[in-house]
C-alpha cells in the first residue's frame, strides 16, 4: 500500500512540476505532507532552491525525529549555500553537524560551514572580523577531523586568509604614515613584523620604519630627538644588513645622513 501511495506521488509531482506556478501553489496550500516532502526534494533537484526551502519550511516540524529529518536538514543548507546566501548556509552546515553529529554528511557539514565562512570574509580593506572567523571554523574543522582528505584544503583556504589580514594590518600601518601619525605607524610596522614573521611585505615595512622614525625625530621636542634619530640609525643599520642589494638603500642613506650627523653632535 505504501508503495503504490509513493508511485501515485511520484506521477502526481512530474505533472504538478511540469504545470508550473499555479500547481506549486497547489502543493504550498496542500496538508499532505509526503506530497510536500517529494515536491521540496523534486524542486531541490531541478535546482529551483527558493520554492525548494518554502516547501522545507513548512514540513521541517513534521518530520521531525524521522529519517527525514536528517535529508530536510541537509538539502536546507545546500539550498542557502546555492544561492548564494552563505551566512545562513554557514549556519545551517553548523547546526546539521550539532544536530547529527554522527551522520554520514557530519563532516562535509562542518567544512562546508567553515567554507561559508571564507566566502563571507571580506576585501582586505573592510573590517576582517569575518575573517577571523572562517580562521576559526577551519580550525575547528581541522581539529575534529584532522585525518579527513579535505584538511590540505582547508589549510590553503586558512592561508590565504590570514594573507588577507597580513594585507590589512599592512594598509593600516601605512594609513598611519600617510596621515604623519608616525608613531603609530612604527609601533604597527613593528607589530606586523611580530605577527607575521615571513611576510610578503618585510622589506617595505622596514623601509617605512627608517622613515617613520626619521620624521618622528624631526617633528620631536628637542630632548628627545637624539633617542628617536638614534632609532632611526638602527633601523637603517637593520635594513641595510637585510638588503644590501635594495633599490631603496640609496634614498634611506640619504634621509638617515641628518640623523648621524645628530648622533654625532652630541656624542
Amino acid at each position: 500500500m505504501q508503495k503504490t501511495r509513493l508511485v501515485f506521488l511520484s506521477i502526481s509531482l512530474a505533472i504538478i512540476l511540469l504545470s508550473g506556478c499555479s500547481k506549486y501553489q497547489k502543493i504550498y496550500k496542500s496538508t499532505d505532507n509526503d506530497l510536500k516532502y517529494e515536491a521540496a526534494i523534486a524542486y531541490y533537484e531541478s535546482k529551483d532552491y527558493y520554492r525548494a526551502l518554502q516547501l522545507f519550511d513548512q514540513i521541517n516540524p513534521f518530520f521531525r525525529g524521522t529519517e527525514k529529518e536528517e535529508k530536510i536538514a541537509y538539502y536546507y543548507a545546500y539550498a542557502y549555500y546555492y544561492q548564494k546566501d552563505y551566512l545562513l548556509a554557514g549556519y545551517y552546515f553548523k547546526r546539521f553537524t550539532d544536530n547529527f553529529p554522527n551522520s554520514r554528511f557530519a563532516e562535509e557539514c562542518l567544512y562546508m560551514s567553515a567554507y561559508c565562512s571564507y566566502l563571507n570574509s571580506p576585501p582586505s580593506y573592510l573590517d576582517q572580523t569575518s575573517t577571523l572567523d572562517a580562521i576559526r571554523d577551519f580550525q575547528l574543522f581541522i581539529n575534529r577531523y584532522p585525518k579527513s582528505d579535505r584538511v590540505n584544503r582547508a589549510n590553503e583556504l586558512m592561508d590565504k586568509l590570514r594573507l588577507k589580514l597580513e594585507e590589512k594590518a599592512f594598509n593600516n600601518a601605512l594609513l598611519y604614515y600617510k596621515m604623519d601619525e608616525f608613531q603609530a605607524a612604527i609601533m604597527s610596522f613593528q607589530n606586523l613584523l611580530k605577527d607575521y614573521p615571513d611576510t610578503r611585505y618585510e622589506e617595505e615595512v622596514m623601509y617605512y620604519i627608517v622613515k617613520s622614525w626619521y620624521y618622528y625625530a624631526e617633528r620631536s621636542v628637542p630632548e628627545k630627538r637624539l633617542e628617536r634619530h638614534q632609532a632611526a640609525i638602527n633601523a637603517f643599520n637593520d635594513f641595510k644588513s637585510l638588503y644590501p642589494e635594495s633599490r631603496r638603500l640609496k634614498e634611506l642613506q640619504t634621509l638617515v645622513e641628518y640623523s648621524f650627523k645628530v648622533a654625532k653632535m652630541k656624542s
